[in-house]
């Protein structure tokens, strides 16, 4: 199986399976003398960790995070990259691979099993090998160093629909994802969350979610145009997390609503000499290529595929079957995947960073003071 690394310059490169002994990933390209600590990969990890409420999969897994390779020792517990290779090691402590035994030669409705065996002719049934969404932490370990390219830049991200409940976007309070479970930042949309998705989980069944990040401080000219422009190299970067079925950046498909008048993200001068824009409908990306706005990118993700109710398939022996999938799932993965998109979006900002230092340099020059 190949394509197993993203990114040009700041490249991740992940392996491992859900049910193996471990998974890890190599970050090649990262910049020397960028110092960290161990708690950033491992504070990141944890908030995409299982087990962590009545909402989320009750594997239980630490996600210890351990660095073999690309750092020296600092002081006061610093890591300091060489510009060397990162290798780092997540080990697998609560595999439960006896639950999937029943599924072996039956497919998942709605899950990637068929795909991949008709593909390789053969695949990993034990919670769904590459497919599962297990692979998501490495992506999170290094959107924790793809963070520390990015000193001056905020990448965070919120939940803002479930099913049938969104948020109330004139009640969007930051402070208010880390108070509730779902990282939503609306309180009373998260007070509606917790008994509607209780009565999912209780009934076998799953939901799917939206997931918008946020990365402000972006500074402007990241991006090419063509075939190298930011928006799309996100819209892949976050379209390749498990489960997630569409993407946009600023007003997305709701820009087909508008008119040019309303679309159009009008400037005057500030008092600084640099352009203030009257609005952000473009998500901080024009022609492909940042504008010093808020870059902000919203990814769907579709409900669980493995549910606890019986659904019709076949085997891959050719035979019509019912198929129940037992064992620990996340009864909405859209909860989990906050940080994923979080990760994914640093990434690929650190990416275009330093794709943009070989080709101009910097920092960015401002037209007006040319």
């Amino acid at each position: 199986m190949s394509h197993n690394t993203f990114g040009h310059l700041f490249r991740v490169t992940s392996f491992g399976e859900s049910h193996g002994p471990a998974i890890g990933g190599v970050i090649d390209g990262c910049p020397p003398n960028i110092a960290f600590r161990l708690e950033d990969m491992q504070g990141a990890l944890d908030k995409r960790r299982p087990g962590q409420s009545r909402f989320t999969t009750q594997r239980r897994e630490p996600d210890e995070v351990k660095i073999l390779s690309g750092v020296l020792p600092g002081e006061d517990g610093l890591f300091i990259t060489t510009g060397t290779p990162i290798a780092f090691l997540i080990e697998n402590v609560d595999q439960r691979s006896k639950d999937y035994s029943e599924i072996a030669a039956s497919y998942r409705p709605g899950h990637a099993d068929y795909a991949y065996d008709v593909k390789y002719g053969i695949r990993d049934y034990r919670g769904g090998g590459r497919s599962s969404a297990r692979e998501t932490a490495i992506r999170v370990a290094a959107g924790a160093i793809a963070r520390k390219v990015l000193p001056e830049v905020t990448v965070r991200g919120a939940l803002v629909r479930m099913g049938e409940i969104a948020i109330d976007r004139g009640k969007w309070d930051w402070d208010e994802i880390d108070r509730n479970p779902f990282f939503c930042p609306d309180a009373e949309a998260a007070a509606k969350m917790e008994p509607y998705l209780d009565g999912i989980r209780k009934a076998g069944s799953s939901v799917g979610a939206v997931i918008e990040v946020v990365a402000e401080g972006v500074p402007p000219g990241l991006g090419a145009p063509i075939y190298g422009k930011l928006d799309s190299d996100l819209a892949a970067a976050l379209m390749s997390i498990n489960a997630v079925k569409g993407v946009e950046i600023g007003e997305g498909f709701e820009a087909a609503t508008l008119t040019g008048e309303a679309n159009a993200d009008e400037m005057r001068m500030g008092n600084d000499g640099r352009p203030i824009f009257l609005a952000n409908h473009a998500g901080g990306i024009l022609g492909g290529i940042s504008t010093g706005q808020p870059v902000v990118a919203r990814f769907a993700v579709k409900p669980t595929s493995s549910i606890l109710n019986p659904r019709r398939t076949v085997t891959r022996y050719g035979e019509d079957a019912e198929i129940v999938t037992k064992g620990r799932h996340d009864p909405c993965v859209g909860i989990r995947a906050v940080p994923v998109g979080e990760a994914m979006v640093a990434c690929v900002l650190a990416d275009h960073l330093l794709r943009q230092r070989g080709q101009v340099g910097e920092p960015v020059a401002w037209p007006f003071s040319r």
